[in-house]
């Protein structure tokens, strides 16, 4: 008795996907992910602190959760890669010198020593000693780009992340003028100090807050790493470094994959 062979498998997945043969099979229609809800954050003037303005920021930006984690591993690739690794020594081959035997091997009652570059000696060579090195260690672009927006994410949840329009700077370049605009603002030494951050360097107010170190700093934002970013009581950025910040750091962030959606 003759028996039917089945169909592949390629033609029976052809024939289900065709609309002719199966009528219920559509193909799948793609649209964007759902729009990230956003944040509220008020712009300053710089220094008299008056409101201007509110903007909105998408909650991955600036609303993340905390992860310490990922802030850990920041900062210690941070770390790592500021470390010079240039300390070097020399072993007993790098010593100049003879190779002659100091003394006999037997007879003296002394202790076995071979030439005068020995470790053991003062002017040989250094046992397991130091030698250049690269200290760096890797860490996944993506998860250094969270890091950066889990740290602004903090400090936006505290109150301690102050947007300020762009051009800030000071009239002269006195530490006194930053100092009492520090005290004013309760920016200063007694209330954690700040971390102040532009677009560019803005020669008065560099030099100013150079002369006033115990109450914070100021840097570009080519300049800024996370761990700054979570080291003084708060940060008073303006906001194209801000805006400049979150473009540079959103690589985890995909926004043009669509999904599926089957009928």
């Amino acid at each position: 008795m003759a028996t039917e062979a089945p169909m592949p498998l390629s033609e029976q997945f052809q024939a289900y996907a065709n609309p002719a043969v199966n009528p219920s099979t559509t193909p799948p229609a793609f649209r964007t992910p759902p729009k990230v809800p956003d944040v509220l954050t008020t712009i300053y003037s710089f220094p008299t602190m008056e409101p201007l303005r509110f903007v909105h920021y998408p909650a991955n930006h600036l609303h993340l959760p905390l992860r310490r984690d990922i802030l850990h591993r920041a900062v210690i690739f941070e770390g790592d890669a500021t470390r010079q690794g240039t300390a070097s020594t020399k072993w007993r081959n790098d010593v100049h010198g003879s190779g002659k035997k100091i003394r006999p091997q037997k007879g003296t009652g002394r202790a076995r020593l071979g030439d005068k570059k020995s470790p053991m000696l003062r002017g040989g060579g250094v046992a397991f000693g130091p030698h250049p090195r690269d200290f760096s260690t890797k860490l996944p672009k993506k998860m250094y780009d969270l890091a950066w927006r889990t740290a602004l994410s903090y400090r936006y949840r505290r109150g301690e992340l102050i947007l300020v329009e762009d051009g800030v700077d000071v009239e002269m370049n006195e530490p006194r003028w930053i100092k009492q605009i520090m005290e004013r603002n309760h920016w200063g030494n007694a209330d954690g100090r700040s971390l102040i951050v532009t677009q560019g360097v803005r020669e008065n107010l560099f030099q100013a807050i150079a002369g006033a170190g115990e109450d914070g700093r100021a840097k570009t934002e080519d300049d800024v790493d996370v761990k700054d970013l979570l080291e003084l009581g708060r940060i008073i950025i303006e906001r194209s470094a801000l805006d400049g910040i979150l473009k540079d750091h959103s690589s985890d962030l995909n926004r043009t994959v669509p999904t599926a959606i089957y009928s």
